[in-house]
């Protein structure tokens, strides 16, 4: 057997080959948009892709299932209570998909959406015990997936929950303890709120660790696993009917395209949004007004999908020679509407000087004077209120990144604006999305909460 784990970390998304040396048969399970990695690793090692399967239809990505079909002409296989617009084969509780001597049997885990399955792994067809468990998002490390996203679409977290807890408690509990587990998720993904960093465990270690495998009633595994959240993104639930249309195919080539200063500017005045993908200091010293701040190193796609809305003109500015990574990572979420990306941006910007401006930083000895001066700045905290639990600074007002383009009204007008996250990375974003709605005395606190807390005294803090 061939087993191999691909593990995006941007997203914190793991997808998985798995072939038969023997026959050269082999599937890919939950695979990114862009496919290549995988078709070069199966060529090499005389593998041919018959099928692609997802676990379900994903909210925070665009699944490469479409891709793959039209590259080797493998089948799309799904849960039975999947409906989408292309072809697909409906995979039934128990049905074993033969590549050789490893077999791969579908177990039905429905809960973190309708049609959600696992897929259990045989090295050999006569083993008793499956070598591995993929459990897309049903269970993951330390976790399991959450019963309460709208990309459900028609379901209530109560309805899916109860599923979820057949599906954990019955279902993946009862496999032997040795089992290994591959989830489709990792730490940082939002679709749970306590997932590890490790990749890959075994039932036996999750039935001790992980608190939703502990024995409990479906009341209290409806309680404990909805309780503490994080919110959303807003692209998941685009990103969910997305997966099911028949869309078009990720093409790098068609959208990295390089714009002149005076293409890119024409293409800014008519309505396109700005993503700088650029260092937040490197951004601050000088940007063209109104764009969004997103650095490339961090959760890029996620933030990105965050603050900018699906379907929007985008085009892009990145650090030097990373202008197909970046409009890859925008496509992986959907985003495939960029147009083009600036060409030697710092000449751009010297041509026209009165389109630049600078980002205000402050510091929090810079934030405590200001607490003392005649004009009070409005605190706004975009961490999750998980973070906030464990200390905040006093006066601020706690809106999520993720909710932040929806409560935008609820930001004072009338006087400075401090925004501050954990380390600064999101504040950076949140201040740019200010500014780019037109606010003009906003700033962010560098080195955020983490900051603040070394800074000041315990009885301040």
């Amino acid at each position: 057997m061939i087993f191999t784990q691909y593990y995006l970390d941007c997203l914190s998304q793991a997808s998985y080959l798995i072939g038969d040396e023997t026959s050269g048969r082999a599937v890919i399970v939950d695979p990114r948009r862009d496919v290549s990695e995988y078709i070069a690793d199966a060529e090499a090692r005389g593998l041919k892709i018959e099928e692609v399967i997802n676990t379900h239809f994903h909210a925070d990505f665009i699944a490469g299932h479409l891709e793959m079909a039209a590259r080797t002409g493998a089948w799309i296989g799904y849960g039975h209570r999947a409906e989408a617009e292309y072809p697909i084969r409906k995979l039934t509780e128990g049905e074993r998909i033969e590549l050789g001597e490893v077999v791969l049997e579908i177990l039905e885990t429905p809960g973190h959406t309708p049609e959600s399955i696992s897929v259990l792994v045989y090295e050999h067809a006569s083993d008793a015990v499956p070598y591995g468990v993929l459990t897309g998002d049903a269970l993951f490390i330390g976790d399991v997936g959450r019963p309460d996203l709208l990309a459900s679409l028609g379901m209530t977290a109560d309805q899916l929950g109860r599923m979820l807890y057949d599906s954990v408690q019955r279902k993946l509990m009862a496999l032997p303890d040795e089992v290994r587990v591959f989830p489709a998720h990792g730490a940082g993904s939002a679709c749970g709120k306590n997932l590890s960093t490790e990749r890959q465990s075994t039932i036996g270690h999750q039935r001790l660790t992980n608190y939703a495998c502990a024995p409990m009633s479906e009341e209290e595994f409806l309680s404990i696993v909805t309780e503490g959240q994080p919110p959303a993104p807003g692209y998941f639930v685009f990103d969910a009917v997305l997966n099911r249309k028949n869309h078009e195919l990720f093409d790098v080539d068609a959208h990295a395209r390089p714009l002149s200063a005076e293409e890119f500017l024409a293409r800014r005045a008519a309505g396109a949004v700005v993503v700088d993908a650029r260092d937040a200091q490197e951004f601050a010293l000088g940007h063209l007004r109104g764009s969004l701040n997103i650095p490339a190193d961090g959760r890029f796609a996620e933030w990105a999908g965050t603050v900018v809305k699906p379907g929007s003109e985008i085009i892009v500015i990145t650090p030097q020679g990373r202008e197909d990574e970046i409009v890859t990572r925008l496509a992986r979420i959907g985003l495939d509407t960029v147009t083009g990306y600036l060409v030697e941006p710092e000449t751009a910007f010297l041509a026209v000087p009165g389109e630049i401006a600078q980002a205000s930083r402050v510091t929090v000895d810079e934030l405590r004077e200001a607490f003392e001066g005649a004009e009070a700045p409005a605190v706004i905290d975009v961490r999750n209120a998980g973070e906030v639990a464990n200390g905040a600074i006093e006066t601020a007002v706690n809106i999520p990144l993720a909710e932040l383009p929806a409560r935008l009204s609820e930001i004072p007008a009338d006087r400075p604006v401090v925004v501050h996250c954990k380390g600064g990375a999101r504040s950076a974003i949140a201040a740019s999305l200010l500014r780019h709605q037109g606010r003009d005395r906003v700033s962010d606190l560098l080195g955020g909460y983490d900051a603040w807390q070394r800074a000041v005294t315990p009885a301040e803090a």
